[in-house]
């Protein structure tokens, strides 16, 4: 039998906050289940509460080995949770997120706030100039990231991204569904980097344009 921590592990962007719709906390502990039941490990950032907390504690209470990314300023401000399978303390949000970035096969992103904004962004930029070929996931639990594809739709609108780089998103607002997404991703066999020049908008139809 295949030792539990040698599984793909999906890394997991989500709030370290409750958030004022509990929704989002049941939608944590749906998504933590669903990567367990698709033999799936999580990589997080280490945090004992909030969304991090619940999403962490339903995914090792279903069978998935469970890694933490902390810093040492978040072990306290996050409540660094004790009970990771792996809890691993760097000095920095960049070797935090470099960290969080390399453990992982696929991504997902939960609600969340700023920093959780800012590590999904790096994380498709990085997709999108070839850094890395691992599938993205944004799960849009009562729509709440619909202004974030919105935001990126508004840019590929006018001029300042392609296109092609929405087509590197899967969207989904049931946990279940969105990590068998995920899974079939994995699966594939031309998860491959893309062109950069298909996908940077000094490429793209308006350049050149006066």
């Amino acid at each position: 039998m295949q030792d539990a921590s040698a599984r793909q592990a999906v890394t997991v962007y989500c709030a370290s906050a409750r958030g004022a719709d509990e929704r989002h906390l049941a939608a944590a502990a749906d998504f933590g289940r669903a990567l367990a039941e698709a033999n799936l490990n999580l990589v997080y950032g280490g945090g004992g509460i909030g969304l991090m907390g619940e999403l962490a504690r339903s995914a090792q209470r279903h069978g998935a080995h469970v890694t933490g990314i902390i810093t040492q300023q978040f072990l306290t401000l996050e409540q660094g949770w004790s009970g990771c399978d792996e809890l691993v303390v760097v000095g920095s949000m960049r070797e935090r997120k470099k960290r969080m970035e390399d453990l992982g096969s696929a991504f997902a992103v939960l609600a969340g706030g700023l920093g959780t904004w800012e590590e999904f962004f790096e994380t498709l930029v990085g997709r999108v100039i070839g850094r890395h070929a691992k599938p993205i996931g944004i799960l849009n639990t009562n729509g709440f990231a619909a202004p974030l594809r919105q935001l990126i739709a508004h840019g590929v609108e006018h001029g300042f991204v392609r296109d092609a780089a929405l087509d590197l998103l899967l969207v989904h607002d049931e946990p279940s569904h969105l990590v068998r997404q995920l899974a079939l991703a994995l699966e594939a066999s031309d998860q491959l980097p893309h062109d950069p020049q298909r996908m940077l908008p000094m490429h793209g139809p308006h350049e050149g344009r006066r």
